[in-house]
């Protein structure tokens, strides 16, 4: 199987890039000279900026409570057609100073409003089962493991993998115990797979929170079509399993990280380069699960 632009061109996402050592305004005035945007100060919300485009899509530079000394670049909803544009932002926003570290993350949000809750269910079946890979082929670090990115609570899988008639109203059982779910800051958000926008806000998204922030425009390329064809994926299989999460092994852990991409449809040209950025943090071969099998033994 492979995934074609075509088949991810009307997917939606957007982003939250967190950075270090630049300031709102600068992060703003970046922006605005990239995208052709018109900036103002508006300082509504957490003494944002904002750059409305030609086309009417505004961006919003803002202050963030995880960083001490940056600022949050939150896009408008966008297009795979629109990752040149935001890799350019990027590599703008790297030479105006903006740094990672100090907290920094990056979020994505896909556009989730015209997925069923089955489709849901299997998003969490195929993320679960493979997150630790994942985790671990995003790089992500450990301090942000602990708190702001938990992982997927196992309680929560096992709930749903209880549902055989998945509803919206039904699937809300990663609220169970949760005693601030109305709240936008609510606890239940802080996962790697984040599904509050599901039900609070309006906004009909799910978010991918495990990425650490990068200036790098090809990570940036890479973390957004990972989150595109994981979703993808889910509305495309008839079911999911997660009965087995698949566990780490870094004896074959390129390798197995290589086969659930493909899998996910990363074939030719246009994955090329983002298998590249998310094979090259893990041990082992990409070609041979547990060394090569093409080499004469020696006789002992």
């Amino acid at each position: 199987m492979t995934i074609t632009e075509a088949e991810l061109s009307e997917m939606t996402f957007g982003v939250e890039l967190e950075y270090d050592r630049i300031t709102t305004a600068k992060a703003a005035k970046v922006v605005g000279e990239v995208t052709g945007g018109a900036v103002r100060y508006e300082g509504t919300h957490l003494s944002n900026w904002v750059v409305t485009m030609p086309d009417g899509r505004k961006w919003n530079c803002e202050t963030d409570g995880s960083l001490t000394n940056g600022s949050e670049t939150v896009s408008p909803i966008l297009k795979i057609a629109d990752i040149p544009m935001l890799q350019e932002v990027v590599r703008a926003l790297k030479r105006a100073g903006a740094r990672t570290g100090g907290g920094a993350g990056l979020h994505i949000h896909v556009g989730a409003a015209r997925m069923t809750p089955q489709q849901i269910q299997n998003l969490v079946k195929i993320f679960y089962k493979q997150e630790e890979l994942i985790v671990r082929g995003c790089g992500t670090a450990n301090d942000r493991l602990g708190w702001y990115t938990r992982r997927t609570d196992r309680e929560f899988v096992e709930r749903m993998l209880r549902l055989r008639n998945p509803t919206m109203e039904n699937l809300d059982a990663c609220y169970h115990g949760v005693l601030d779910r109305n709240h936008h800051y609510c606890s239940a958000r802080y996962r790697t797979l984040n599904l509050h926008n599901l039900w609070n806000g309006g906004k009909h998204t799910v978010e991918f929170r495990l990425f650490e922030a990068t200036t790098h425009a090809g990570e940036i390329r890479a973390n957004v079509l990972l989150a595109l064809t994981v979703v993808h994926k889910a509305m495309a299989a008839k079911a999911a399993s997660a009965k087995n999460p698949r566990p780490y092994n870094a004896a074959s852990a390129k390798y197995d990280l290589r086969v659930f991409l493909l899998r996910l449809g990363w074939n030719g040209a246009m994955f090329k380069a983002p298998r590249q950025h998310l094979l090259k943090r893990m041990p082992g071969s990409a070609a041979w699960k547990d060394g090569r099998h093409d080499r004469p033994r020696e006789n002992g």
